[in-house]
C-alpha cells in the first residue's frame, strides 16, 4: 500500500512538474521558477522528492546549455529568420509535442526561426485569422518572413523544407501533400510568406470565427493581389508526407453556422484585416520547452456584434438575446 501511494504521489509530481517546466516563464519576477508550485498541488509529502529534483537541477541545466549551444540562432545560417506564428487554444499535448519535434526538424536544415503561440484567452469562438496577423504584427521585430502554421500539422518527410519565399507565397503542405485536405484552391495547414506579401494583401479576414474557410478567403485574396503561389516538388510520399496530430474526439471542430454568418462570409471581405484586428496583449512571456524558447503570447480578441454576432458561441447568443443584447 505504501509503495502504490509513493508511486501515485512521485507520478502526480512528475507530471505537474512537467508541466511547470513546459509552461510557465522562464523567470518570474526575476527568479528561475522553482519546484514549490507543484507542492502546493501535491501536498507537502512530495518535498522529499522535490529536493531531489533540486538536487538534480544543475545538471539538468548543463543538459540544457549545452543543447541551446547546437541549437541557438546562427546568424551564419543566412539573413532570413522565420517567425512561426501557431493560433493556439487548449492543446497543450499537440503543443508539447510540436516545439521539440519542429525545433529539431528545422535546425537539421539550419533554418533560423522563433516560435510565437498566439494563444486566444477570451471567451469567444476561437479566430485563427485574427491570432495569426496578431502574431505577425507581435513578431515584426526580428523575423523577415512568416510560417502560418497549424499545431496538429508535422512533416516526416525530411525533403520538405521552409525556404524564405522570396518569389511568392510558398505552400508547405500543399494539396497533394496534405493527409486531410486536397481541393487545389487549398492553402492551409503551412503557409510561408514574407513580411511584404503578408502586408500587401492585409492579412487575413477577422470575419471568420469558428472553424474554416478563412483560408479559401486568403487563397482570393492572394491571387488578386497578383501574387504565385508555390508548392513543394519532387516530394514522392503523398499523403504520408506529414503526420496530422490532432484528436477530433478530444477536440471537436466548431463548425457552428450561426446568424447570417454562412451568407456574410461567402464574400470576399474586402475590409478587415491586419491593420484592423483588435485585441489586447493580455501577457507576453518567453517560456521554455524541452529547453527550447518559446514567445507565448496572450490575447483578448474584440468583436463588433453588429458585424460579425457569430463570434459568440451557441449558448451565448442565446444568453445575449434573452438579455436583449442583440
Amino acid at each position: 500500500m505504501r509503495r502504490t501511494k509513493c508511486l501515485a504521489l512521485g507520478i502526480c509530481c512528475s507530471l505537474i512538474i512537467t508541466f511547470l517546466i513546459a509552461l510557465y516563464p522562464l523567470q518570474q519576477d526575476g527568479k528561475p521558477c522553482s519546484c514549490d508550485k507543484a507542492l502546493q498541488l501535491c501536498g507537502a509529502d512530495l518535498q522529499q522528492l522535490c529536493a531531489s529534483f533540486h538536487s538534480n537541477k544543475s545538471t539538468h541545466s548543463e543538459e540544457v546549455r549545452s543543447q541551446k549551444d547546437v541549437y541557438e540562432d546562427n546568424t551564419d545560417w543566412g539573413p532570413h529568420k522565420m517567425a512561426i506564428l501557431v493560433p493556439f487554444r487548449d492543446r497543450l499535448e499537440e503543443l508539447l509535442t510540436f516545439v521539440p519535434y519542429m525545433h529539431e526538424f528545422l535546425n537539421k536544415q539550419r533554418t533560423r526561426h522563433e516560435f510565437y503561440i498566439i494563444n486566444q484567452a477570451d471567451y469567444f469562438r476561437f479566430n485563427r485569422a485574427s491570432l495569426i496577423n496578431i502574431g505577425f504584427i507581435e513578431s515584426r521585430s526580428d523575423c523577415d518572413y512568416i510560417a502560418m502554421h497549424d499545431v496538429d500539422l508535422i512533416p516526416v518527410n525530411p525533403n520538405i523544407t521552409y525556404p524564405y519565399p522570396e518569389s511568392g507565397p510558398f505552400h508547405v503542405a500543399s494539396p497533394e501533400l496534405h493527409p486531410l485536405w486536397h481541393y487545389p484552391k487549398f492553402v492551409g495547414g503551412i503557409l510561408l510568406l514574407t513580411r511584404d506579401d503578408f502586408t500587401q494583401v492585409n492579412g487575413m479576414s477577422n470575419k471568420y470565427w469558428g472553424w474554416g474557410r478563412e483560408d479559401d478567403e486568403f487563397y482570393v485574396r492572394m491571387k488578386m493581389a497578383g501574387l504565385k503561389i508555390h508548392r513543394p516538388k519532387n516530394i514522392t510520399t503523398g499523403y504520408k508526407t506529414f503526420r496530422h496530430i490532432h484528436d477530433k474526439r478530444k477536440r471537436p471542430r466548431d463548425q457552428a453556422r450561426i446568424f447570417d454568418q454562412k451568407i456574410k462570409t461567402s464574400k470576399l471581405d474586402r475590409v478587415t484585416g491586419v491593420t484592423t484586428v483588435k485585441y489586447t496583449l493580455d501577457r507576453r512571456s518567453v517560456l521554455s520547452i524541452d529547453g527550447i524558447k518559446v514567445h507565448m503570447l496572450n490575447v483578448l480578441l474584440e468583436c463588433d456584434l453588429t458585424q460579425t454576432p457569430w463570434c459568440l458561441t451557441p449558448m451565448m447568443a442565446k444568453e445575449y438575446k434573452e438579455k436583449g443584447l442583440l
